[in-house]
């Protein structure tokens, strides 16, 4: 279905279509759902003149979804996996246990002739049961999928189930435990205004680049101020995507401002707080007379460049050979394997990890391999930027970023080298 020209039909003829889950209707998020699903025109069967439209409908194929239920990506997108006609049923151990299992579930898809039959018998009134009744493939749905919102146990269940997909398989611990118990009620009340993930981002760029202004100060009062508005915007981050993913608003657009703003907060504050070192502690150490330059400048300088060529090479990994705009989804060192059709390759990460031993190690080295790599991770570097400024130590948070920057440098350096040859090599061969 998903490689034909897709129209979608969604069936909210019922006073449910009009409830809101998460800040959107059930309507609503079953077009978004579809919509997402590859849908290009969206008819929505809300009442008997709705369904004398689709009379003398023809078209390749279309896309069947209930809005009387909350609905998620997790019920079409297997059907769009289907060459062919294809139901939607409730799969083993269901998240929500309201139907019976291989039970018709709410979503079908169909192509071709059946397609054309399929509309004809909802223009004539007959429910979309009866007709994904008479497709013989039936595709069990994901786990985040659909879940009956008729009651307010119901309702408070279907928030409950909506809410697990902002549970992130790259969050890392530091993430886990100290941000998304934070961003997680922030996105509960987000959801329910018309702020856009966009403007979120917006407004996360304007809170880091006036933290930077405000840490780029001598006083130590300002500096700590600023740090901590820093961290409150990193907190505010982690809103836009996840409003995104729930109200299903993600866009390629959406992630790339959220990327760039990303990166321009950690250039920004190596930045401010280089710059304020140079104001509180510059007559403190060699004078740029004795040395012939400013031993601050040529700090922001290096973390400047630093920080610049690391953000290229980083992002060149991930989007060339990984195929994702997510930092989280660098991969150091990548493995020639067969590729999905006949006399291909393709390039897959050589290690899960970042640090991979290749024997097992003692518990407390083994736990150090996992959580090390935290260290230099945004997330954890905002608390110890605090912490630090709090302590009036933002000279040690200066020369850790720029020494960071220089470490990273080196590495990421020596893995886009090797990755750059890998890929020539394969072109050669």
């Amino acid at each position: 279905a998903s490689a034909v020209d897709l129209d979608a039909i969604v069936v909210a003829d019922g006073p449910l279509a009009r409830v809101r889950i998460a800040g959107l209707s059930a309507q609503e998020r079953a077009i978004r759902v579809a919509r997402k699903a590859g849908a290009t025109r969206v008819h929505v069967l809300a009442g008997p003149a709705d369904r004398e439209q689709l009379a003398g409908w023809r078209g390749e194929a279309i896309l069947v979804v209930r809005a009387d239920q909350l609905v998620h990506t997790g019920l079409v997108q297997p059907l769009m996996e289907v060459r062919g006609d294809a139901a939607a049923v409730v799969p083993e151990n269901p998240p929500v246990d309201d139907l019976t299992v291989g039970s018709y579930a709410g979503a079908f898809v169909a192509v071709g002739s059946t397609a054309v039959d399929a509309v004809a018998a909802l223009a004539r009134g007959e429910s979309d049961a009866e007709i994904a009744a008479n497709i013989s493939t039936k595709i069990p749905h994901a786990a985040i999928a659909r879940a009956p919102i008729a009651t307010p146990e119901q309702r408070r269940a279907a928030h409950r189930l909506l809410y697990r997909i902002l549970i992130k398989p790259q969050d890392n611990a530091i993430t886990r435990y100290l941000y998304r118990p934070v961003s997680f009620p922030l996105t509960r009340a987000l959801v329910w205004t018309p702020i856009t993930p966009n403007q979120i981002s917006y407004l996360v760029a304007a809170l880091v680049a006036f933290g930077c202004w405000v840490t780029a100060h001598a006083s130590m009062n300002m500096a700590l101020l600023g740090t901590v508005i820093v961290l409150a915007a990193s907190y505010l981050d982690c809103c836009d995507g996840e409003v995104a993913r729930v109200k299903l608003l993600s866009s390629r657009f959406g992630a790339w401002i959220d990327t760039v703003v990303d990166e321009l907060s950690s250039v920004g504050y190596m930045v401010a707080i280089g710059w304020h070192c140079r104001l509180a502690f510059g007559s403190h150490v060699l004078s740029s007379r004795e040395l012939g330059f400013d031993p601050w400048k040529l700090g922001i300088a290096v973390g400047t460049i630093t920080f610049a060529w690391s953000i290229y090479c980083i992002y060149y990994n991930i989007i060339v050979a990984v195929g994702s705009a997510n930092s989280q989804d660098y991969v150091g060192r990548f493995d020639v394997v067969p590729g999905e059709k006949p006399n291909t390759v393709r390039l897959a990460p050589a290690a899960a990890k970042a640090i991979a031993p290749k024997r097992e190690l003692p518990a407390p080295v083994k736990w150090l391999a996992t959580y090390a790599p935290y260290v230099v991770r945004r997330d954890f570097i905002s608390w110890v930027a605090v912490a630090l400024a709090a302590l009036h130590w933002t000279q040690i948070s200066f020369i850790a970023l720029v020494a960071g920057g220089l470490v990273t440098f080196v590495i990421v350096t020596v893995d886009h080298v090797r990755l750059r040859t890998l890929r020539r090599d394969i072109v050669r061969r």
